[in-house]
């Protein structure tokens, strides 16, 4: 796999190298389009511009004549067939070869412009065959122009050997240019990402193996954002797979003592059911009550902890008293010296599953007597209240309140509580319960302890909400 992923990254290479040679050697044919042109137009303009003093040689002589032998070899040396003046209307042939030439192209170089002498110039280079060309331009001492009749191929190989020059020169500087790059991008792109493809590699083999964490660097620029962000990532990963674990622990460690739980909660509930013939007024006041956190205890045996489970058990919503769910909840937690006030009229109906909201009251309950245990007058206020159509179900102690540093987890399993003890499903079993039934949970404000808010759909019933006094926990 790793010599996979380094053959891969090396292609990239290969192929930025090529990119990079592709690139320059365009860059150079639009220089060399307009150079080669340039250099077109400057060797005919040489051989113009000696055609212009030849001319004005032959003027200023006083005869306006030349021995036939220096004008043959003033053609030579220029290598025109011949030597034309056009001076006030009059043309003027100031020399010519022993064999006057049929002329092929005629090309004008008095105006010249860019696209044009571009055409003439590739004209030139993909000609066929041996041609004579007649180039004409300014001509001396006011004259109208000056042409010479030339052959094309001194001009055309001129024109292929700088081109082959330009072309050396281009292949030397991309080449060298390309090199660099190349270099470049593997030191500040490719050896990075080959790091980080390789922590990923090693990291998806083992992702509990703390050296298979990649080290960030600390440079600042995308590579080295990419590295801290993906060293986050591993990390946060690693800690939720210490966390399944522990899970799977839990599951594993209660589906041993499950069975065993089970039959002495069963056996308890036969001594229950003995207890619940005696006379006594007590007994048979407390032993309906006692039978029935027994069978809860049991079910929940046979659930297993289910939290554990991959769901919870859909729930089977119906109408019934908040009232009376919540006097229940309250037997089963009484026996704690606390002031319970509990303001949750007795004609407020909610729409639930009425065994999860039990667990949901219990688990917030249990921790409201846990957490006003150290208080000289501990207290746990109950506020139930209509509120855009749902339910408002407000549960808050005077207890010493909640850590700020436990809030941002404080529905996450085995992290939201911070007690001694405690394993932290509570609140996390209490959130997903509550979600289940279409509700929702949150931590509210309170100036004292600790106040949770549930809101849940009610039965579309109107009633008059009463005036409640004010949370009045010291």
């Amino acid at each position: 796999m790793d010599t996979e992923i380094q053959k891969k990254w090396f292609g990239v290479s290969k192929k930025l190298l090529m990119l990079t040679i592709i690139f320059v050697m365009l860059a150079e044919v639009l220089i060399y389009v307009p150079s080669i042109a340039q250099f077109r137009n400057n060797w005919l303009g040489d051989r113009l511009a000696a055609a212009r003093i030849a001319a004005l040689v032959i003027e200023s002589s006083p005869s306006q004549s030349m021995p036939d032998t220096t004008i043959q070899q003033m053609l030579q040396l220029l290598q025109a067939k011949t030597i034309t003046l056009k001076m006030g209307g009059t043309r003027r042939l100031l020399g010519v070869s022993n064999t006057p030439p049929m002329i092929d192209r005629q090309f004008d170089l008095r105006n010249p412009d860019l696209l044009t002498s571009i055409s003439e110039t590739f004209d030139t280079i993909f000609a066929v065959g041996l041609r004579t060309l007649n180039i004409m331009g300014p001509a001396p001492m006011g004259g109208d122009f000056v042409d010479i009749v030339i052959e094309e191929a001194p001009l055309k190989q001129a024109m292929l050997d700088y081109s082959i020059n330009i072309l050396l020169v281009s292949l030397i500087i991309s080449s060298t240019t390309a090199a660099l790059l190349y270099l470049a991008l593997r030191l500040i792109i490719i050896a990075p990402m080959s790091r980080i493809l390789y922590t990923i590699n090693n990291f998806a083999k083992d992702p509990e193996k703390p050296g298979h964490l990649i080290a960030p660097t600390t440079t600042n620029d995308e590579l080295g954002l990419a590295e801290l962000a993906l060293y986050k990532m591993q990390a946060t990963i690693s800690t939720q797979f210490k966390e399944k674990q522990r899970l799977a622990a839990l599951g594993l460690a209660v589906s041993k003592i499950n069975h065993d739980l089970r039959n002495m909660l069963a056996s308890v509930q036969l001594f229950s059911d003995r207890l619940a013939d005696l006379p006594d007024p007590t007994v048979q006041r407390l032993a309906p009550k006692l039978m029935s956190a027994l069978n809860r205890a049991i079910h929940f045996c046979e659930s297993t902890l289910s939290f554990g489970k991959a769901s919870e058990t859909e729930p089977k919503p119906e109408h019934f008293r908040l009232a009376g769910l919540i006097n229940d909840v309250r037997e089963v937690l009484s026996g704690n010296n606390m002031d319970w006030q509990i303001n949750v009229p007795d004609d407020y109906t909610v729409y639930a599953d009425q065994e999860h909201l039990f667990r949901v009251f219990t688990n917030l309950l249990t921790n409201s007597i846990l957490a006003v245990k150290s208080v000289a007058s501990p207290c746990i206020n109950i506020l139930a209240k209509s509120e855009n159509g749902l339910l408002s179900i407000n549960i808050c102690d005077n207890g010493s309140g909640i850590p700020e540093t436990m809030k941002p987890r404080l529905f996450q399993a085995f992290n939201g509580s911070g007690k001694t003890g405690s394993t932290g499903l509570g609140l996390a079993i209490a959130a997903e319960l509550v979600k289940a039934n279409h509700g929702t949970i949150k931590l509210a404000e309170a100036e004292k302890g600790t106040c949770f808010k549930i809101m849940l759909p009610i039965h579309p019933v109107s009633f008059t909400v009463p005036s409640y006094r004010p949370y009045q926990c010291s």
